[in-house]
């Protein structure tokens, strides 16, 4: 684990996303819609902040990596929920592939999420929520990176 652990993302991605359509109603229906990112490192390669752009709606996230902690924390803003900035997830790459836990309020109720990154040149992130603590989790969207 190291500031070179996201190195991977860096650049323009297009984006596949798999996500049910209600998260915050804990909905059961999928759907499915292109996005495209874009990925650059900042404050001397220990941060990096991507755009992410699926047409109707924006997105940003910032993931910043602390030395002393040996850990990154990841935070996500969007169109949809303006002027709010979501909780930060705090975790760490092991053999490529990264765990990163926090906790929020979705829908009016505590949740645990999970974000799940497999690293590599077609790099997947998946999410998870938990409403029991992390006993159980319900995975609610899923992207995959090709290269744009």
């Amino acid at each position: 684990m190291t500031a070179n652990d996201f190195d991977f993302l860096h650049g323009r991605w297009r984006v596949a996303n798999r996500k049910i359509a209600d998260i915050a109603g804990r909905g059961t229906e999928w759907v499915e819609f292109g996005a495209r990112a874009d990925v650059r490192p900042v404050l001397g390669g220990a941060a990096n902040v991507d755009t992410f752009d699926a047409g109707d709606w924006e997105g940003m996230t910032l993931r910043q990596y602390d030395p002393a902690a040996g850990l990154w924390r990841i935070w996500w803003a969007s169109t949809r929920a303006p002027g709010q900035l979501d909780p930060p997830l705090e975790g760490r790459f092991t053999d490529g592939h990264g765990v990163f836990l926090g906790e929020d309020v979705v829908g009016g109720h505590a949740v645990a999420v999970r974000f799940d990154w497999t690293a590599g040149p077609a790099p997947v992130w998946r999410q998870s929520f938990s409403y029991d603590g992390g006993d159980t989790w319900q995975e609610n969207w899923v992207m995959r990176f090709e290269p744009a």
